[in-house]
């Protein structure tokens, strides 16, 4: 899990740097198709199928649909507003998916940790309201990014165990393509030739990306959720370390006021989890 957040940081930095080089949906584009590859070998060298009738189960497309949500606007927002405030908005997916575990799958969540997901929320509105940009669409956009992301993990625990690690990651970054298809068609842009460090970062954004997404499934289908997801909040320190020592980023007390509501209350309701690996769900 920390492997994969220090992988999701420096995604997210070189998404910033390729935006500025080429169109967004390009590069969301770029970005899908040589992920989707990459997972695809791995599932041949598995002698897996790359199809099989899993993959249009209800979960599956769920999970789909939450992908391409999250991947979309969470990164159209990293080229629109501060790495450091994207970062720190993200954190409250662990908090929205405990809210979703329990409305959705039944998952026993106590009055304690009800309130806990209510001052994460608050935590959230915190880092919102007082940075000046207010609810303006481009933080909205983290926020939807945020959502997306939270949909994507319950439809990965509700995803039949016939479906790999490999699986989740070919159709994954399969979203990732169409969310680049999908947004150049709405804002009409032309793909663009690039040059030589561009095409670098983009070859280094599809490694790390297919390596953090792996990394991310290991952890969440394998481990017990109440103790890897913690370990999700070392994002911060990457996320904003990024923020502040690539891109020249200031951080506010209103940010950092929220951000230790949002990871004191994820930490105490994982801390006390009973762990559900083993649990089948269902949508």
């Amino acid at each position: 899990m920390i492997l994969a957040m220090l992988g999701f940081a420096m995604e997210d930095s070189l998404i910033r740097l390729i935006s500025v080089t080429i169109p967004f949906g390009q590069a969301m584009f770029l970005f899908g198709l040589g992920g989707a590859l990459i997972f695809a070998l791995f599932c041949k060298a598995q002698k897996k199928k790359l199809f099989i009738k899993e993959v249009l189960s209800r979960p599956m497309i769920i999970r789909m649909f939450f992908e391409l949500i999250g991947r979309l606007f969470y990164s159209l927002s990293l080229t629109l507003i501060p790495i450091s405030l994207v970062t720190l908005i993200l954190q409250a997916t662990p908090i929205l998916v405990v809210a979703g575990a329990a409305l959705i799958f039944k998952e026993p969540v106590g009055a304690f940790r009800w309130i806990a997901i209510f001052l994460g929320l608050l935590g959230v509105i915190f880092i919102l309201k007082p940075t000046g940009d207010g609810l303006s669409p481009y933080v909205l956009f983290a926020v939807l990014g945020m959502l997306g992301f939270a949909g994507r993990d319950l439809g990965s625990r509700a995803a039949s165990p016939r479906l790999s690690d490999y699986h989740l990651g070919l159709y994954g970054f399969i979203a990732v393509m169409l969310a680049g298809i999908l947004f150049s068609v709405w804002a009409g842009s032309a793909y663009v030739s690039f040059s030589m460090w561009t095409l670098t970062y983009i070859l280094l954004l599809i490694l790390i990306g297919c390596g953090s997404y792996f990394a991310l499934m290991k952890a969440m289908r394998t481990g017990d959720v109440s103790f890897v997801t913690p370990f999700r909040y070392t994002r911060i320190l990457f996320g904003v370390g990024a923020g502040i020592l690539l891109f020249g980023e200031v951080l506010t007390i209103w940010l950092i006021v929220g951000s230790i509501i949002i990871v004191v209350s994820g930490l105490f309701m994982f801390g006390s989890q009973i762990p559900t690996r083993n649990k089948a769900y269902k949508f």
